[in-house]
């Protein structure tokens, strides 16, 4: 059998990994922003009562569901889809990127 022996010239891994995981925890906040700009805005409670709560966005008040179900001329698609279609783009780019 023949032997086969690896060298390690540069690792190029190290440093995509790290571009990769800082912008990865940065996603949620982005997401929120996401989510905060798509809710509609009547009085401001809805956006104000909005958070983010480690990596979860919490919407804190009674009509959320309602809102989030497209109830609102201002958000026919709700907060959620398109929050999640960004997040979707965002990772894809972030996984791209040399």
């Amino acid at each position: 059998m023949g032997r086969l022996t690896l060298k390690l010239v540069k690792n190029t891994m190290t440093p995509s990994l790290k571009r990769i995981t800082n912008a990865l925890d940065k996603l949620p906040a982005e997401a929120h922003k996401v989510f905060k700009g798509e809710t509609p805005i009547k009085t401001g409670n809805a956006r104000k009562r909005t958070r983010l709560q480690g990596e979860v966005i919490k919407a804190d008040y009674k009509y959320a569901t309602e809102l989030d179900a497209g109830k609102s001329r201002q958000a026919p698609e709700g907060m959620s889809k398109p929050t999640e279609e960004y997040i979707t783009k965002r990772v894809k780019a972030i996984m791209r990127k040399k």
